[in-house]
């Protein structure tokens, strides 16, 4: 086959397939990505992040010089998408409404820089905003954007579209960290979600990179009795 005509998916699909037939057991060793991508007749990056997708789906274990192995018990692992909150709020039914609150440059404050790895005199972009589900308060964005990686954020129109959105359409990202929590209202978390002081709020936080570079940090507060569902 042409070069062209091979796809990461295809050879994902085929490598997948060894595998489920038990033509490559648990526990055998996997041709080197060289020898693969003769033998899709296609580049070495299409086997690359074909097997990258692989294990990080816990069916292969890469080791630099040990080579790629199928694991003997494939990894289950929870994966979570990044939603984009209009999507959410659409799908169920509801009317979805978006408002920018602030908007303002700053030069890194030294929590951000400790989380995100910036330097000492970077900028960043501040935004705090709402999203709402039938006029009721949904969830409160908090976000702040590496300016240094991404300094057209510093001119973009957030005042009509949301900054995930924005971010989603504009940059990849290729390494997250996410945790979750729960925080009781603040006063001034009362007022922006319309909810009792003290009263359990589900939390999001989240940094993305692209290829080691900080791209976002994010704390999303969502409504009262809200609920996330993983997939593994």
């Amino acid at each position: 086959m042409q070069k062209s005509k091979i796809s990461y998916v295809d050879v994902k699909a085929d490598i997948l397939k060894k595998i489920t037939d038990g033509v490559w057991p648990p526990g055998s060793s996997v041709p080197n990505e060289m020898e693969l991508a003769e033998a899709y007749s296609c580049a070495r990056a299409t086997v690359n992040r074909a097997m990258r997708e692989l294990a990080e789906e816990g069916l292969l274990e890469r080791k630099r010089k040990a080579g790629t192995r199928v694991r003997r018990s494939p990894l289950r692992q929870a994966t979570f998408d990044i939603p984009i909150v209009r999507n959410e709020i659409e799908k169920s039914g509801s009317q979805y409404r978006y408002v920018l609150v602030a908007r303002e440059v700053h030069v890194a404050p030294e929590w951000i820089r400790a989380r995100l790895g910036l330097a000492d005199h970077g900028k960043v972009l501040h935004l705090i905003c709402m999203h709402y589900s039938d006029g009721i308060p949904f969830q409160h964005e908090d976000r702040w954007i590496n300016l240094g990686a991404l300094p057209e954020a510093a001119t973009a129109d957030f005042g009509s579209l949301g900054p995930n959105e924005w971010l989603i359409a504009t940059v990849p990202f290729s390494n997250a960290e996410i945790s979750f929590s729960a925080t009781p209202a603040s006063e001034s978390m009362t007022h922006h979600m319309g909810c009792r002081p003290g009263e359990a709020l589900f939390l999001t936080e989240r940094s993305t990179w692209w290829q080691e570079e900080a791209i976002t940090y994010v704390r999303l507060t969502f409504k009262p009795g809200y609920r996330m569902t993983s997939r593994y």
